[in-house]
């Protein structure tokens, strides 16, 4: 390879790092949540000014077809009424306060659809969003990100439901999707899922990468991952301690509900000589 291709793709490289964030990426866990109301947009607001890469939110089809940013399947956590959001009206969901729980100041946040939650999301920032339906949710939502002007690098899809991976990544494969699983170990002291089974899902669905909750993971079990060709992600992370431990094992995000503090310590640990 000559010299000038190569100091191109270099360039490209180091633009596509720049663009996008540096490794480990700080995901704000539905947005501020911890100071904010969860997938709202003040959350995401915050999270933005709190210095996040990305945010994460979770996302539901409604009865009449629309996609709203919300975690459960209905509205009993977050407000004084509980409606289940497949059963329910956009215009009826938009009604409910979902902010007050979190303090006064809130009063008066509703639920956002995703083409909302798109609008905050300034150049060069990410958003990874969860589905919650399955994947029925699938046309509208490749509909809803071709809309919205973000860049394909702008955007990563992440479910627990595996069909719907499979089928968003049938219908979209040049964004990134990954398959989210917890880690649980039996009463003989088995893991689950297994590396194996981690690695045949992944296959199976055409996910590109695998994320997974912090707890009872190793590098050992990463390192397979990475080595087999995918991407490793993590979940809920608020100690900085944790954070820098799977930094080290090679994670490309992080996902916190205190993405301002997990930023500073990382940033700040980068730092140092």
């Amino acid at each position: 390879m000559n010299s000038k291709k190569t100091s191109i793709i270099s360039l490209l490289i180091l633009i596509n790092a720049t663009t996008y964030g540096s490794e480990p990426l700080i995901v704000a866990h539905r947005g501020a949540s911890q100071n904010a109301p969860e997938n709202t947009i003040p959350a995401f607001n915050l999270a933005w000014k709190q210095g996040a890469d990305a945010i994460e939110g979770d996302f539901h089809l409604t009865k009449d077809g629309h996609i709203v940013c919300i975690h459960d399947i209905n509205t009993n956590k977050v407000s004084d009424k509980n409606l289940v959001i497949k059963d329910s009206l956009l215009a009826d969901l938009q009604k409910l306060d979902v902010g007050r729980y979190k303090g006064k100041k809130f009063t008066g946040t509703n639920i956002p659809t995703i083409s909302e939650v798109f609008t905050t999301i300034p150049i060069r920032k990410k958003i990874y969003i969860e589905i919650k339906s399955d994947e029925s949710i699938v046309p509208t939502l490749v509909e809803e990100i071709e809309e919205s002007g973000l860049e394909i690098e702008q955007v990563t899809i992440i479910s627990f439901n595996e069909e719907a991976i499979h089928a968003f990544k049938s219908a979209a494969p040049q964004y990134q999707a990954f398959w989210l699983s917890s880690f649980k170990k039996d009463e003989s002291g088995s893991i689950s899922p297994s590396t194996d089974t981690i690695l045949q899902t992944l296959s199976r669905i055409k996910a590109d990468g695998f994320s997974s909750n912090k707890n009872l993971i190793n590098k050992a079990i990463i390192d397979t991952i990475i080595e087999k060709g995918y991407e490793y992600h993590v979940w809920t992370v608020d100690k900085p301690r944790i954070a820098k431990r799977f930094k080290s094992w090679g994670a490309k995000s992080i996902t916190t509900n205190v993405p301002g503090i997990i930023k500073k310590k990382l940033t700040a640990a980068n730092k140092r000589p």
